[in-house]
């Protein structure tokens, strides 16, 4: 095998600059600043923690944004998106935040300071700082794909991670988004339903299985979501949701997923339950039939405005008609197109 044999002419005969020689240059291109200086206007400067993932753990200035140094080039436009920003870099000691802010400046970013001691310096000094709430490493892995998107990121994931959704029914319209969700590393996530796992149900409320025909949906959904996510943490309340007990079950969530065959129903016959409804993000799930243009089933469109639907029973319709699972929502993720035309002219 050969092996071509390349030569560096110009590097012959040169002597190559020294660690202490890089760093004098990038500071003498950079501005410097002193921690006190960065405590005293922590509201106006952007912090940058350019250290690696083990050191943030152990503490950090409070607000700061943590992009390690080894990753600063490719992902700090996307933590870091206006260019035009105050930003203070820190690092352990001054050394690594002097190159970052270097690269930065060749990044564009136009005010841009390093600070002096860094980290070590900043608690010294008794500056405030924080031991940050971080990730697993089995988290990191996990959601790693979330932690790309700049509109997710870490900041993101952790806001999942402390997030508490409730779903209104295990069923073929709570079945996907339980899933989802779970997956998607939300924390705790309540299931109400007051049902069985039925075989006839089965091919669209996928939470559920062969196996497991007679159990409570609840119970079954337990075991699906546990599987999927083990850091989920799954509240259950095999019930009926009533005015007698929705304002205590609900207490404690932030957004309420209502996968109930008539949704307003209930929250529509007392003042008080309707309003503290209201005081949290509410989505509202809704079944379609393909055979109707993409409308929602007529009759449990109408149960939103007739509580009196229910005891004509909204459910037994779906029964004696038919409907099929979720299906992917894809194409109205681009506004204007065929799909979201079709469903203007539809009213």
């Amino acid at each position: 095998m050969l092996t071509r044999q390349v030569r560096f002419s110009q590097l012959e005969g040169a002597t190559l600059p020294s660690p202490r020689e890089l760093l004098n240059a990038a500071k003498a291109e950079i501005r410097e600043i002193d921690p006190h200086e960065v405590a005293e206007r922590l509201h106006h400067y952007y912090l940058l923690d350019v250290r690696e993932p083990d050191e943030f753990e152990q503490g950090a200035v409070p607000g700061a944004i943590h992009v390690p140094r080894g990753n600063l080039e490719f992902s700090v436009e996307g933590r870091l998106p206006d260019k035009s920003v105050p930003v203070a870099v820190y690092c352990a000691g001054g050394v690594r935040s002097a190159f970052a802010a270097k690269t930065l400046q060749e990044l564009g970013y136009t005010d841009v300071v390093s600070v002096i001691g860094g980290f070590n310096k900043w608690k010294d000094e008794g500056l405030v700082w924080t031991t940050p709430h971080t990730m697993t490493s089995d988290q990191r892995i996990r959601y790693h794909r979330h932690l790309l998107l700049p509109e997710v990121g870490e900041a993101g994931q952790m806001k999942l991670l402390d997030a508490k959704v409730l779903l209104l029914g295990a069923g073929g319209l709570g079945s996907p988004a339980a899933l989802y969700l779970a997956a998607a590393g939300v924390g705790t996530i309540g299931i109400i339903d007051m049902d069985v796992v039925d075989a006839s149900n089965l091919q669209r409320q996928i939470l559920h299985n062969l196996d497991r025909v007679g159990m409570r949906k609840v119970d079954s959904a337990r075991m699906t979501l546990e599987a999927i996510n083990p850091d989920l943490k799954v509240k259950t309340y095999d019930t009926r949701l009533g005015a007698d007990n929705v304002l205590d079950i609900i207490d404690g969530y932030d957004v309420i997923v209502d996968g109930r065959q008539l949704p307003d129903a209930l929250l529509g016959q007392r003042r008080g339950p309707a309003q503290a409804h209201s005081r949290r993000a509410r989505v509202h799930l809704s079944l379609r039939r393909t055979d109707h243009r993409l409308q929602p089933l007529r009759r449990a469109v109408l149960s939103l405005h007739d509580p009196r639907a229910a005891a004509r029973g909204v459910g037994a319709e779906l029964c004696r008609s038919g409907c099929t699972g979720c299906a992917a929502g894809h194409r109205r993720l681009h506004p204007g197109g065929r799909d979201d035309q079709a469903a203007a002219r539809a009213g």
